[in-house]
């Protein structure tokens, strides 16, 4: 697993992802990354397709909160989403259900 040193390197890795697991998925899931090395980054998922949008969207369907820091932790398996959902780490709006899925389609 590779390890990220910054947001804008987990976000561009994503796009060698396999987009077959975003098969029947359809939305947008936008990262509001805040702090050092934070901004808006969205994954618009359509059914088995997905792109990356650097600077986000203007009406994503989930929105997820966090700082920077936390975001690269997470990517690099060192932060447990869960428990940091938890502990307030982490914030989502909108579809949570949409949000419970990002795992299994990041792989």
């Amino acid at each position: 697993m590779p390890q990220f040193s910054s947001p804008s390197e987990a976000f561009a890795a994503m796009k060698d992802l396999d987009p077959a697991k975003s098969k029947g998925v359809n939305g947008t899931i936008q990262f509001d990354l805040s702090g050092e090395g934070g901004g808006l980054w969205a994954i618009k998922f359509a059914d088995g397709s997905f792109e990356i949008v650097d600077g986000g969207v203007d009406d994503p369907t989930t929105t997820i909160s966090m700082t920077a820091d936390d975001h690269i932790k997470m990517m690099n398996g060192e932060l447990n989403t869960m428990a940091a959902f938890m502990q307030g780490k982490i914030k989502v709006s909108g579809d949570m259900g949409l949000a419970m899925k990002l795992q299994s389609l990041l792989g």
